[in-house]
């Protein structure tokens, strides 16, 4: 699949992986401090989100294929590839199935484990299925009947990332919801691969997030010999958000090393 990405930047390569429910629009600072460092960055929307084919598949296997077919098509050679949540799972992935492919891997808060579907995924969906876009004509409006289901202003400004202008009064969301809602499940399923891929790897998880445990470290460890854990004290599952100084200066003490 043909997938849409934004390149900022000249050097190696660097591959930038959004989770479930965002795009590469969430990841243009960062990518930006990250070229800064001497990388072409290459921020993808993976199917069924942001500006790339939309199509009723969407597992593992299906996005790890999307991603190597971007790196054979665009020639990429030995990219460092960084994913975050969903986009973790699929560069781990990738980097187990094709260890002669990458250099380096950086996974942002996810774990190998298969996770319990959240509620929160419930909501987002509820709330977003909620949205009648033919009596809508303004983002505020929008926002006002995501609020109904969404307190937090945080999920709300991230799902608001996919609504896009049709017209002047006219809005729909570029993500495509049924094929989130018919696969979810396949979504928290573990990654499951009798290998492991001894490249440098970080994993980045947030201090008060509960998606990397250290129940999780064995298999991470066994998966990636070569892995260390860096932990950002206070922050959530969106780390990169929340605490943005101290994620690049890892990555970039990691990348640079």
């Amino acid at each position: 699949m043909p997938l849409f990405y934004r390149k900022i930047g000249q050097g190696k390569p660097f591959i930038i992986l959004h989770g479930l429910f965002g795009n590469s629009d969430h990841w243009v600072s960062i990518g930006k401090k990250i070229a800064d460092l001497g990388y072409e960055v290459f921020i993808l929307d993976q199917r069924n989100h942001g500006q790339s084919p939309k199509n009723a598949l969407l597992n593992y296997l299906v996005l790890t294929d999307d991603l190597f077919e971007f790196i054979q098509e665009h020639k990429l050679d030995k990219p460092i590839i960084m994913g975050h949540s969903m986009g973790g799972k699929v560069a781990m992935r990738f980097a187990l199935e094709n260890p002669s492919y990458i250099s380096r891997l950086i996974v942002i808060d996810i774990s190998l484990r298969a996770y319990k579907i959240p509620s929160q995924l419930t909501y987002i969906l509820r709330a977003m299925e909620a949205v009648d876009f033919e009596i809508i004509s303004s983002r505020q409006q929008v926002d006002l009947v995501l609020k109904k289901h969404i307190s937090d202003p945080k999920i709300r400004m991230l799902i608001m990332k996919n609504l896009q202008r049709i017209d002047k009064n006219r809005y729909e969301w570029r993500i495509y919801l049924d094929a989130i809602s018919n696969n979810k499940n396949l979504l928290f399923e573990s990654i499951e691969i009798d290998q492991s891929n001894y490249c440098a790897t970080l994993f980045i998880r947030g201090g008060i997030s509960d998606y990397i445990l250290d129940s999780d470290i064995q298999d991470i460890e066994k998966a990636f010999p070569n892995a260390q854990i860096q932990t950002i004290e206070g922050a959530d599952h969106w780390v990169h958000v929340e605490a943005p100084e101290v994620f690049i200066t890892l990555v970039s003490e990691f990348v640079n090393h």
